[in-house]
């Protein structure tokens, strides 16, 4: 076995052979930093039918070569990454675990291990071991600080050693969990998460309407939901399938989010101000303060620092408003008071689930997480924000048809994953992908930019205050 203290620095005759099967957005930012870090040996392989394109690619990159097939690339190399889709993770392993080089180290990229556990398990030969791994992040985020869970399952600690060192070049924070840890922790970031972003783009899409270009969505809070909505849908429909349609604990908890947002609802459809006031400020105590609340939440430094970050980032201008408005003076600016019911559905099935956002901001964040929890938080924990959005739920029509069309996307999505199609579920990502197209090319730039602007803000305050 390869020493496990090796270096980029150290002979090439001495590094590690590093194999990366599957070349999609994820292996292709691996190979990136690998070889710029100075890794020699790296070998590389997608499906057999992209050979020569990835060939002419990766022509004259410093230390990688392009293979045929995982075939090639399992035995030759001393750590194997499998950077397929959770979908085809059986078929692949089956395919090219077998060929795994004795005494190897291999690892999964997908984002939901329970499969790849058993996959891996199944397929590789005894003699493996395996290290697993899953940057909680997107390829077109910068991996530097970003949690990267590393899942010792079956191996040594100089293969845990090894691996650390053949990553250490992407300069993120390694997180130590098992596959069941792995599992529960992304569904509670993850799951959710992504349903509520995916259920907005297809009420808009639903409604044919760019609310920023409507002058609705285009101030602080809203920026983020517009930025991350659109970001998730430029991606890949599979990046996100996986976690929801393969996770068990992901079907719980989404199913609870449509759940919350049709009571929700209908709580504001009866008008009931005191139903609805009493079941958001209960969630608001569970999760953010008050009694079961996790300790040192309300004593923490809030993730949105300023709306002035966010409106920076705005798609579209204010639309000008006239008076009359039954909603007390809005804190949106003058825009009309949203009724936020995206960010009271989903603290209210936080806290119907018992689940402590804060404990996995702490640990294996994604970075839409982090942006969500924090748009979250500076709605709940502020009493004027709060109110105004409840006042605006029950008496203010401004949003009405969009929290409409929102709910019948929550329980859509919903029953989307509980029939367990990735066909359906490609279809419906797809679908409303399309109508989003034209507008991806600004809103990808834009929300990696906000991203690390917030991400700059906080790691400044965080300095002050140390």
């Amino acid at each position: 076995m390869v020493k496990s203290n090796v270096t980029p620095e150290d002979p090439i005759d001495v590094q590690p052979a590093i194999g990366l099967i599957g070349m999609g957005g994820m292996g292709t930012m691996y190979a990136k930093y690998l070889s710029a870090a100075g890794w020699k040996k790296i070998y590389v392989c997608d499906l057999p039918s992209k050979y020569d394109a990835l060939k002419q690619q990766y022509q004259g990159t410093p230390g990688i070569t392009v293979l045929r097939d995982g075939h090639g690339v399992s035995r030759i190399s001393d750590w194997i990454m499998y950077s397929v889709e959770a979908e085809f993770i059986d078929k692949v392993v089956a395919e090219y675990g077998p060929s795994t080089k004795v005494g190897a180290i291999v690892a999964g990229q997908t984002s939901v291990k329970t499969p790849e556990k058993y996959e891996f398990e199944k397929h590789l030969p005894e003699d493996v071991q395996i290290v697993s791994c899953h940057s909680l992040h997107g390829p077109t985020v910068s991996p530097l600080g970003q949690p990267l869970v590393l899942i010792k399952h079956r191996a040594s600690d100089d293969a845990l050693r090894l691996v650390e060192n053949i990553l250490r070049p992407l300069g993120s924070r390694f997180v130590y969990m098992s596959y069941e840890e792995h599992d529960i922790v992304t569904a509670n970031t993850q799951a959710v998460t992504h349903a509520a972003f995916l259920s907005m783009g297809t009420a808009w899409a639903s409604a044919s309407s760019y609310p920023w270009e409507h002058g609705y969505y285009v101030k602080g809070i809203e920026t983020v939901k517009v930025n991350i909505m659109l970001r998730i849908y430029s991606n890949k429909w599979h990046v996100y399938a996986g976690l929801a349609m393969l996770n068990p604990s992901a079907r719980i908890q989404i199913d609870q989010y449509a759940r919350s947002t049709t009571e929700i609802f209908k709580l504001m459809l009866a008008g009931d101000d005191v139903g609805l006031t009493k079941r958001i400020y209960e969630a608001r105590d569970k999760v953010f303060g008050g009694n079961g609340a996790e300790e040192g939440v309300k004593h923490r430094a809030p993730i949105l620092l300023s709306e002035d970050i966010l409106n920076r980032f705005s798609l579209g201008k204010p639309r000008e408003t006239s008076g009359g408005s039954a909603t007390p003076p809005s804190p949106t600016g003058g825009l009309p008071a949203n009724s936020h019911l995206s960010l009271l559905a989903m603290v209210d099935c936080w806290a119907h689930l018992d689940i402590q956002p804060f404990v996995h901001l702490d640990l294996a964040a994604t970075p839409i997480f982090r942006m969500w929890i924090g748009v979250a938080e500076y709605l709940f924990r502020s009493q004027n924000r709060l109110d105004a959005a409840i006042h605006a739920a029950l008496y203010d029509v401004s949003h009405r048809s969009d929290d409409l069309e929102f709910v019948v996307a929550a329980r859509g999505w919903s029953q989307c994953i509980s029939f367990g199609s990735f066909e359906l579920y490609r279809e419906r990502f797809e679908q409303t992908a399309r109508f989003f197209q034209s507008r991806f090319e600004d809103a990808t730039k834009l929300g990696s930019a906000m991203i690390q602007a917030i991400m700059d803000s906080s790691s400044d305050e965080n300095a002050q205050k140390a």
